[in-house]
């Protein structure tokens, strides 16, 4: 991607609780392109995954749009959803902090469906994924920052704060020029 084309295709990643749908959202209200959740794409009701290849098929599909604002991790597609994408937003931020807002959210939300969820996921308290969050740094991140190593065509955005990505997102003119800090 040149410096000055407008990004078309961004994909926001981090760790639970880091704000990615947050800021998803934001983006999507600065530019006006479809917003996919891939937790609202990839939980059925009573959180069912999507089976294995039912999945994937799902992925491609989304891709192949002209345009979208994607967030959520999921390894599992990530090679595949990253050679599509122009534009990608690490969120690298601090597992206490992630942990924290993730609690936060529960409590806010507890026995209710998010906006960016599938209905019938209601939010809970789930130990194992307070356990992915605080291992996220030692077993996610380092793979995440491995590929965006490998990566040349695309612009990169990595923020190790909120502070950094409300900087950055508060200056209307990355969006009116579409250019990083």
């Amino acid at each position: 991607m040149k410096k000055n084309e407008r990004m078309k295709k961004i994909l926001v990643i981090g760790c639970g609780g880091a704000g990615k749908s947050t800021l998803a959202k934001e983006l999507k209200r600065f530019l006006s392109l479809p917003l996919i959740h891939l937790d609202t794409e990839f939980w059925n009701p009573g959180w069912e995954a999507t089976p294995k290849e039912e999945w994937l098929e799902k992925v491609n599909r989304i891709v192949a749009e002209e345009e979208w604002i994607m967030d959520g991790n999921y390894l599992s597609t990530m090679d595949l959803r990253l050679s599509y994408a122009d534009t990608v937003i690490f969120l690298d931020y601090p597992r206490r902090l992630c942990l924290w807002r993730a609690i936060k959210r529960i409590v806010l939300h507890y026995g209710k469906t998010r906006a960016d969820m599938t209905e019938g996921c209601n939010e809970r308290f789930d130990v194992p994924f307070f356990r992915w969050i605080w291992n996220f740094k030692k077993n996610v991140a380092l793979q995440i920052h491995e590929k965006l190593a490998s990566l040349t065509d695309m612009k990169i955005l990595i923020f190790k704060s909120p502070e950094e990505t409300a900087q950055w997102l508060s200056s209307e003119e990355n969006f009116l020029r579409n250019e990083a800090i």
